[in-house]
Formats: C-alpha cells, structure tokens, sequence
C-alpha cells in the first residue's frame, strides 16, 4: 500500500471525441457529391449524360464499327442529336456533354453502353468490342467533372456495357450476358448492386443475334413493359409478370430490328420519347395509355442504336 502512495497519479489519455457521421453514401449524395442516382427505367428523368457527334463522325469505315453503309450526313446527325437533347430539356432535364473523346471512336455517341447508373453512383463500364475500348476513359473523366461519384470501373477479364442491366426496381435488377458481357462482368455489377441493397439480380440471356436488353424490352411505365417476344426469355418475362407488369408484345419485327421499336426513352412514368417510324409499336404504347412523343433520328440509327442507346440517365426521380 504504501508503494502504491509513492507512484504518481496520471490522467487516463481520452476517448476519441470525432464521432463519426452514421449515414449511407446514399443519403450524403446530394450534400457533397450532387442530385444523382438512378433505381428506374422510368421515374421522372432529371438528368442525362450525352455526346454529341464530333470529330469521331467525319471520317471511319462504317464496316470496322459496325455501320450503315449509307453515308452519314454530318450536319443533319448533329441537328437530330440536339433535337433530342432539346426534348430533354423541354421537359425539365440537365443535359451533361461527354465533352472530350478518341477521334477514332464513332460509337462513342451511344453513352449508355459507357455507364450504368445506381442509387449510389455511376458503374463505369469495360466495352466488349475492340472498337468501342478507350471510349469509356472520357466517360469517366466527363462523370468526374460534373461531381458524379463512380464506384466502379469493370477491371480484369470482365466485360459489361450499359445496356446490359436494367432496373426493375429499387431492389431488382436485370443484367444480361452475350457478347458484351461475360461472367466476370455480370459477378463483378452484381457485388456492387447486392452491396447497395438490390435484393434480387435476374440474369437474362442475350441472344446470339441481340448484343443489348434495350434492343428487346424497355419499360413505359411503372406497370407497362414493352418485349420484342420472340427474343426475351420466359424466366425474364415472368418474373415482370409477377411484379404487376403488363407485358405489350411488338407486334412488327421490322420495327424491333430495323426502326428500333423498343429502344425509347421514359421521360416519366407513362410518357416516352420513341424514334419516328414505329407506327404500330407506338399504336400499341398508346392504346394502353402510354403518351409518345416521337423524334426523327434516322443519321443516329445509322450507327446500328437509338434514343436509349444515346442517353445515360444520371438522375431519375
């Protein structure tokens, strides 16, 4: 005891008093990184991620890169790609330009392969055609510029476009595997999505004639789905079914394959933008209550893609 008398006293070192902020990366978004985030194909659409046809137009072998033939008028591809963008804007939405990119990368107008958007950021994607590699890098920078946050860029073996996922829901997603994307693409979107609370991933098959989901299915409505029949798989279909959609059957293969019937734009819920030149398909849209606003894009689908192909959403809701 005495001892004990004889040893100074020193004061306990304290306790951390930084305490740190327990919220998600979800709710902090728009304090300090921006009104981002998507979890629809169809919620209000508040903003957009374009690139408008530079330099990348004026001189390819449409062959390499998979176009039409038939020459490209520079000047009319430009007019009908702002005419798009002008759409947008008349009805509330934030155009963003991809404004740098190769010179050698005609397909870099089609962003939605480029980028796939979640609740809690932008999934920068890895292209499966050689011809398309390298587009994704200005993407990246153009999503770094505006303050979108990017949680991931598909790395190793993995391949996986944009166009290869879409939401059915806050908690349910479909992703497709073909040609654009392989396993290792699908495992590594999957991990983000799951990471994020989706609590169901439907894997679709694409087929071997198809590279994309949005050239067979696209919604029009919280309950309206749009399929191209003969292509999207049944397991896919039910479980649509299921979730309280109504599935509208094309009625023209021609429109699906050649005027790109099913590969609109939900500006909201039961109003879309769809390409000129889809009669039946918009007949069928709007007999089920759907609003269609139509666009020429006839130089854009030159390019073998349409309103969806051309537009990353980067906000919905």
């Amino acid at each position: 005891m005495e001892e004990l008398k004889k040893l100074c006293d020193i004061d306990a070192i304290p306790g951390e008093r930084w305490f740190p902020k327990e919220t998600s990366f979800e709710d902090d978004m728009p304090e300090y990184w921006g009104d981002w985030g998507v979890s629809s194909e169809v919620d209000t659409l508040r903003a957009v991620l374009m690139r408008r046809p530079g330099k990348e137009i004026e001189s390819f072998n449409a062959d390499e890169y998979r176009f039409s033939d038939v020459p490209i008028d520079i000047n009319l591809i430009r007019k009908q790609h702002d005419d798009v963008a002008n759409i947008y804007r008349s009805h509330g939405v934030k155009v963003y330009y991809v404004e740098e990119q190769r010179e050698d990368r005609p397909n870099s107008i089609f962003c939605r392969d480029l980028t796939f958007m979640t609740p809690e950021g932008a999934i920068v994607t890895r292209p499966g055609m050689a011809a398309r590699r390298g587009e994704e890098r200005y993407v990246a920078k153009a999503l770094a510029d505006i303050g979108v946050p990017i949680v991931r860029t598909i790395t190793g073996d993995g391949m996986f476009e944009g166009a290869n996922a879409m939401w059915v829901d806050r908690h349910t997603c479909i992703i497709s595997t073909g040609s654009r994307c392989n396993k290792s693409g699908f495992e590594q979107v999957k991990y983000e999505l799951e990471r994020m609370g989706v609590t169901e991933i439907i894997h679709m098959q694409q087929p071997y004639s198809n590279i994309h989901i949005d050239g067979l299915m696209n919604a029009a409505s919280n309950d309206i789905v749009m399929i191209h029949a003969p292509q999207v798989p049944y397991d896919v279909v039910d479980v649509l079914k299921k979730k309280g959609y109504k599935i509208l059957e094309a009625p023209s293969r021609t429109e699906v394959r050649e005027s790109f019937g099913c590969n609109f734009v939900a500006l909201e819920p039961g109003l879309v933008v769809m390409p000129e030149g889809n009669p039946r398909a918009q007949e069928l849209l709007e007999k089920n209550g759907v609003k269609v606003i139509t666009v020429d894009i006839s130089e854009i689908m030159k390019g073998r893609g349409a309103l969806h192909c051309i537009t990353a959403f980067l906000k919905r809701g």
